[in-house]
């Protein structure tokens, strides 16, 4: 009952955010964030989620067999792309990480390995981001805000450090310890892990300075590279509706505070919300069933045939 209750009080925070931006600013940055995209955006987020998927497929990769577990990189990225696209379009935003550890975890016959894997492969891409945020602000006229950020960052990592040290049974603990010792830290291990993240990570500030432009920002990327680090932190707060809330939230107030606007912040989030949405439709082919995509080969092969003779015999 307790997993439910949070479950449903995290989505709920992710509505009312939702809601209160619509009671606040309107439906109308909701509505320009899809009219401002055009064919060249969506090809440049599907190009920019290839990469990106890959690479973080990649990763995971790394981490499972640190920990084990067969995954060749094909099937990781099928099943990356599969999570991409369930994550984008149910609640909660993790289902398709869920799914997509549980099932190789069962595949491999360790359930517990496959979902401290996606779990290792998540958190050091955000780790990068972290990292990266708190530079760039560090590094900026925002020095204060960083120095904030990296307080509450290292102040919760501890606390929860602590919690989990004091409230875990101990063979539990240890394994997760000797997980992230061999998954993430090791020496021949955290230099590829964090050059892959870092990678990707340029991927999705890229998609998300290609929103801000068709949403209508002229500021220089150096400037709002800031606003995008903090957006995309944001997106890795549990209380979302399928990615959905905190990131419009924080930036329509950081667009906002930088005097360009809330509703032109929001319609940038909402454009890159939908272009994420458009880089992981491949992953909804993946939920097709393989002899269903097999008869729609064989259909799609069958009336290409057709046209051809019809072809030849109007010719003839």
């Amino acid at each position: 009952m307790k997993g439910k209750f949070w479950g449903w009080l995290k989505l709920g925070i992710g509505v009312a955010i939702v809601a209160a931006l619509m009671w606040k600013l309107g439906t109308g940055g909701f509505v320009d964030g899809l009219r401002v995209l055009d064919a060249n955006d969506v090809l440049a987020a599907l190009g920019i989620g290839l990469v990106t998927t890959v690479l973080c497929a990649w990763r995971w990769c790394l981490v499972a067999r640190r920990l084990g577990l067969s995954l060749p990189l094909g099937k990781a990225v099928v099943d990356y792309y599969r999570a991409l696209f369930l994550n984008g379009v149910l609640p909660a935003g993790v289902l398709g990480d869920v799914q997509r550890a549980v099932q190789h975890g069962r595949a491999e016959g360790d359930v517990g390995a496959g979902v401290r894997a996606v779990v290792l492969e998540r958190t050091a891409g955000q780790v990068v981001v972290v990292v990266a945020g708190t530079a760039v602000l560090l590094a900026g006229p925002g020095r204060d805000v960083g120095l904030v950020l990296v307080t509450v960052v290292v102040g919760l990592a501890v606390a929860y450090l602590a919690a989990r040290r004091w409230i875990g049974v101990g063979s539990r603990w240890r394994r997760t310890v000797d997980d992230i010792r061999t998954g993430l830290l090791a020496r021949d291990m955290w230099p590829s892990v964090a050059l892959l993240s870092a990678a990707a990570l340029t991927g999705h500030i890229t998609m998300f300075l290609i929103a801000m432009r068709a949403a209508g920002v002229t500021l220089p990327a150096e400037q709002l590279l800031p606003i995008v680090l903090v957006a995309l932190l944001a997106m890795g707060l549990p209380v979302n509706v399928g990615g959905w809330g905190p990131r419009e939230g924080v930036t329509a107030l950081m667009f906002a505070a930088a005097g360009l606007g809330a509703a032109q912040g929001l319609t940038a989030a909402v454009a890159y919300g939908l272009l994420g949405l458009v880089a992981s439709l491949p992953g909804a082919l993946m939920l097709v069933p393989r002899g269903m995509m097999g008869r729609l080969g064989a259909f799609s092969r069958a009336s290409l045939n057709g046209a051809l003779v019809r072809k030849r015999e109007r010719v003839a």
